[in-house]
């Protein structure tokens, strides 16, 4: 799909759309390799939930259809494509694509790596954002500005090279009003063409991160009691009163 950005930039993305209508929408913020095949294949897995899930391509800005591998080189290329792209720029091409897939219903945001780092940045300055997820976003340890405007959850590896653990254990100290996990695993943990992949910990944060869509993206079906209709006959009063017994384990 093509966007207008409100600067007046046209920019691509890759969108995922599920077999039936949407319950909400999901934008997947890419890492420095563009929107490469691991990245699309997050999206689809997104739209199998019943999501329509859009990957605005922020390297627009600069170079077009930029899809690249995990070597050396395709690393340097990516990096020097981030330093061309100021952050205001992407949260303008953010901001424009969460208004072109709001009809679909609520909006998440989840990034990886360069994308988690605009993506905390999106949870504050970017409208109509219900949530976000953020994967092993290099320099998120170090924002200590303002609280969260709407959720955030952070997945951070305890072997990454990158992001000292020590600073994401200072970070989540300092601020409660975030989320954050971390897994025995390294850098890149959640995608499977990478050396770095562990199957264990993209497994839990997966998990982790499609329950908090569930509950902040999709509506809750409306709770109905079992007597309720009874109840509401009797004017709310038990006829007969037990005393709890604070020793046995109450069930809710």
């Amino acid at each position: 799909m093509d966007i207008t950005a409100g600067d007046g930039h046209n920019f691509t993305a890759y969108r995922a759309e599920p077999a039936e209508a949407p319950t909400a929408a999901v934008i997947v913020l890419h890492e420095i390799f563009g929107i490469n095949a691991n990245i699309r294949q997050t999206a689809d897995a997104l739209a199998e939930l019943g999501y329509l899930a859009v990957v605005p391509s922020l390297f627009d800005r600069v170079q077009k259809d930029v899809s690249l591998g995990y070597a050396a080189e395709a690393v340097q290329e990516g990096l020097d494509i981030v330093k061309q792209i100021p952050l205001e720029k992407s949260l303008a091409d953010l901001q424009a694509t969460a208004e072109a897939v709001a009809s679909a219903g609520k909006v998440g945001v989840l990034g990886f790596d360069w994308g988690a780092f605009v993506a905390f940045h999106a949870a504050n300055r970017v409208s109509g954002l219900a949530c976000a997820v953020a994967y092993y976003g290099a320099g998120i340890p170090h924002q200590t500005g303002t609280k969260r405007r709407i959720p955030t959850m952070l997945h951070f590896g305890r072997l990454d090279p990158y992001i000292p653990m020590d600073s994401v254990v200072n970070f989540r100290l300092a601020r409660p009003d975030v989320t954050v996990y971390d897994y025995p695993a390294g850098h890149g943990f959640a995608c499977a063409d990478r050396d770095s992949y562990d199957a264990d910990a993209a497994a839990r944060a997966w998990a982790l991160t499609t329950t908090l869509f569930s509950h902040r993206l999709v509506a809750l079906p409306v709770v109905t009691l079992i007597n309720q209709g009874a109840y509401a006959s009797s004017g709310g009063k038990d006829k007969k009163k037990k005393k709890l017994d604070l020793e046995e384990p109450v069930g809710i």
